[in-house]
Order: structure tokens, then C-alpha cells, then sequence
């Protein structure tokens, strides 16, 4: 067997399961709820939360099996288990053991700094890592995140003080939930679009309370925070709502001209990634002998292995086969 780079993502050869695929399979493990790693699946493996934001999202989920946190479980001749990834609420990382005992490891994203919102990541020993790399390039080291929310608290309150709405702009699902969580532990009044709203409901739902939080219903009330999606916003979504002050929670903040492409005034480096750093660090604590990047910044991840002498390469763009079992 071997791990192939198909046209809709990641599939072990010669058993029926992809990872993360983008396109309907016949039978996918999916790390998260995020709509880059969903898709209407024959069968999904998945844990019961990704498996509910699958659902608000795309409907029914087809034969789903919802798998706790390290339980073993089987697939043929394969043994698996799901292992929390501290990306986003119920994210998970897939360790395959063949009969032989080889552990094979795919992270989808990661994030190793503990979050107010998701399961704290769980690092998964194995033989051969496949891992995602997304902020996988040396310059991206991204500062405390308490430090950051404290940063952003701030400037909401600073917004306030001077009569201006201030207007966080987040994904929906993951680092919205975080920082809403974070800002109303602190005592702020939060208003969210119809689309983080309902993720943070369906939190709440899953045993992640956020509180001080209601619907936009076009109007903001007198020391709210509104948090609303960075593509609506950029279309105009916005638009009736004056004076307001506009800020982006991103990992790309550490990016010149982030603030600018976002539309907002001010980027702050919030993320439920992991930065360079932390994977390489990752990396070493899983004590994997053979590691795979892909996705972001592989090139320059896997390079940055190989300098500590870590024997690893990135998986190419074209269709390719990497032995792994």
C-alpha cells in the first residue's frame, strides 16, 4: 500500500479510505468541519462534532461514523484511531497501524497552542507523518496568543470608548468562536452574522457555552462587537453601518498589507493554526522516522526538516506514490 495524491486529496492505495477529500468518495476520513476539507462522502469517519457541522452545512451526511477520541477501531486489515488536533472543536488527526505495527499518522490541520474552544492536541507518535503545512515557512511565528486577544480586547474597548462600532472580521467556524468566547469572558456584548451565530450555537450545543452573544439583525446596539465574515464584508456588507472600525483575525496578519486585502484597518496574528515553529516542534515530539508535508508552505517545511536532519519531503502537485506500507 501507499499514500496517493488523487484529484480530490489524499487516499490510501488498496483500501477504500481517502483523508480529507474534496470531492465525494466512497469513504473519506474528514479532520474538521471547515468547508475546504467537506464533502458529500458515501461514507464519512469523522468525530460527532465535525460530523453536526458537516450536516448544518451540506445536509445529511451520508453512513457516518462518528468516532471518539482514542478509541481503536477497525478497517479491514487496517486499526485505526482519531486523535484530537486542537485546530478547531472535535478536529482530529487519523493514526493507521498496519498488521505489522507501522504507524502511519495524517494530521489534517493542526494547531498545538491550547484553545479556549477546541480539544487540546494530542500528539500522535508514529513511524510516517503526514503533515499539513500551512504556515509552514520559517516567518511565520506568531506571537502569545493571549497576548494577541489582550491586543484585540484593547482595541474594542478603545473602539467603544470613542463611539465606534468595532467590527471583527473571522470565518465563521473556529477563531470566531474563540475570540467571542475570549471577549465575552471579559464582559463585552457580542452581535454575530446569521453564519458565525449558528456555529456558535451548534458549540454551545456540542458543550462550548459562548454567552453575551445574539443575531445580527442589521443594527448594532451600544457597546456590542460584531463579528461578521471577511467576504461579506468585502461585498458590502457593511456598508449601512457607520462610524465603525474594522479589524481581521488572521494568521496572515503577519503578512504586509494583510489589514489591506481584508478591507479592515488593523490585522491581528489570531489563528487556529500551528506557525512554523510549533511544527517542526510537533514534528520531533511525534518521533517520526519518514515525514510527508503537503498543502501551504511543504517545500519549504520539508526543507526546513531535512536541515535537522529529519528525513522529509513534500508531496508533489502531480499524481505520486509514496511507500508507506
Amino acid at each position: 500500500m501507499s499514500v496517493e495524491l488523487r484529484r480530490n486529496g489524499l487516499h490510501l492505495t488498496g483500501t477504500p479510505l481517502s483523508l480529507d477529500a474534496t470531492r465525494k468518495s466512497p469513504l473519506s476520513f474528514v479532520s474538521h468541519g471547515h468547508t475546504d476539507h467537506i464533502a458529500r462522502h458515501e461514507a464519512t469517519i469523522s468525530t460527532a462534532a465535525t460530523l453536526r457541522f458537516m450536516t448544518h452545512r451540506l445536509g445529511p451526511v451520508g453512513a457516518p461514523l462518528a468516532v471518539p477520541f482514542n478509541q481503536i477501531f477497525e478497517l479491514g486489515s487496517l486499526t485505526l484511531e482519531l486523535l484530537p488536533a486542537g485546530h478547531i472543536l472535535g478536529s482530529a488527526q487519523i493514526r493507521v497501524i498496519r498488521s505489522d505495527g507501522k504507524r502511519i499518522v495524517y494530521t489534517g490541520d493542526l494547531n498545538v497552542v491550547p484553545s479556549l474552544t477546541a480539544e487540546p492536541v494530542q500528539v500522535a507518535e508514529c513511524d510516517t507523518l503526514v503533515i499539513e503545512a500551512t504556515f509552514g515557512h520559517p516567518r511565520y511565528r506568531f506571537p502569545p496568543k493571549d497576548e494577541v486577544l489582550a491586543k484585540v480586547e484593547a482595541w474594542v474597548r478603545q473602539q467603544l470608548e470613542r463611539g465606534t462600532v468595532p467590527v471583527l472580521l473571522g470565518y465563521p467556524l473556529g477563531k470566531s468562536q474563540e475570540a467571542m468566547k475570549y471577549l465575552a469572558g471579559k464582559g463585552l456584548s457580542l452581535v454575530a452574522h446569521a453564519s458565525i451565530f449558528e456555529m456558535a450555537q451548534l458549540y454551545t450545543e456540542l458543550g462550548v457555552t459562548i454567552e453575551r452573544l445574539r443575531r445580527f439583525d442589521g443594527k448594532v446596539e451600544p457597546g456590542e462587537v460584531l463579528f461578521f465574515p471577511p467576504h461579506l464584508a468585502r461585498g458590502g456588507g457593511l456598508s449601512g453601518l457607520w462610524p465603525r472600525a474594522t479589524a481581521v483575525l488572521t494568521g496572515w496578519a503577519l503578512d504586509p498589507g494583510a489589514a489591506y486585502r481584508y478591507g479592515a484597518q488593523v490585522a491581528f496574528p489570531v489563528s487556529d493554526h500551528a506557525d512554523c515553529p510549533s511544527l517542526v516542534k510537533y514534528v520531533k515530539d511525534t518521533g517520526a522516522r519518514e515525514v510527508i508535508t503537503h498543502h501551504g508552505f511543504k517545500e519549504e517545511l520539508a526543507q526546513l526538516l531535512r536541515e535537522q536532519g529529519i528525513d522529509a519531503r513534500a508531496l508533489g502537485s502531480k499524481p505520486q506514490q509514496l511507500a508507506l506500507f
